[in-house]
């Protein structure tokens, strides 16, 4: 039994890295005219770190952050028993493939579309490595998290914030794993650049 839990683990994170891929490449195959979304490049403090988001349609676009996380374990991912406050300092990457759905109504009403600026729903994976600082004992170095999200972006001019909230199934490459109601992401950054010739 545990070893077709683990080969359904490697299979499931196979189709992930496989739909990531296809998210990627799926620029390339189109030759819409990216009339709202644009390219952007970030950096973000409150989990520092580095994140590219880059059209994929006309209200689509894909987000890639790398950087350093601080956060909690996930509840069937840690063999400790230590209660109160615990945490988790680790590397992640963060991806995430967004469908914005208000910028005609923000821009009827006179509101900032600039740098991907609306409401959106989302497919998000994220992954955490090897632990830099932690109280805890983690099942595996490496952790993921998938879910769809329901959020807000908004840019003042070049500062950039990011809420979003969602259910979440989390894993390991061990076999555990289990389902989360809600996890939030909340971001605070800057705006390095965007593509040439956008609003």
């Amino acid at each position: 039994m545990r070893e077709k839990s683990k080969t359904g683990v490697y299979n499931l994170r196979n189709l992930f890295f496989l739909s990531i891929l296809c998210l990627v490449f799926s620029p390339l195959q189109s030759q819409e005219n990216k009339e709202y979304t644009q390219s952007v490049g970030r950096f973000n403090f409150l989990n520092p770190g580095v994140e590219v988001e880059f059209p994929t349609g006309k209200t689509t676009a894909f987000s890639a952050g790398l950087g350093i996380g601080y956060g909690s374990s996930y509840p069937d991912l840690d063999t400790s028993t230590k209660s109160g406050w615990i945490y988790v300092v680790a590397p992640f990457l963060d991806v995430q493939h967004k469908w914005f759905y208000n910028f005609l109504k923000r821009e009827a009403n006179g509101k900032n579309t600039n740098f991907n600026s609306a409401n959106f729903v989302s497919a998000r994976m994220l992954v955490r490595g090897e632990s830099m600082s932690d109280n805890i004992e983690r099942t595996s170095s490496y952790d993921y998290a998938i879910g769809p999200t329901w959020g807000i972006q908004r840019n003042y001019g070049i500062l950039h914030l990011l809420l979003d909230v969602g259910p979440i199934y989390y894993f390991d490459a061990k076999g555990n794993g289990n389902f989360f109601p809600i996890m939030v992401q909340l971001n605070l950054g800057l705006n390095l650049w965007k593509q040439k010739g956008s609003r």
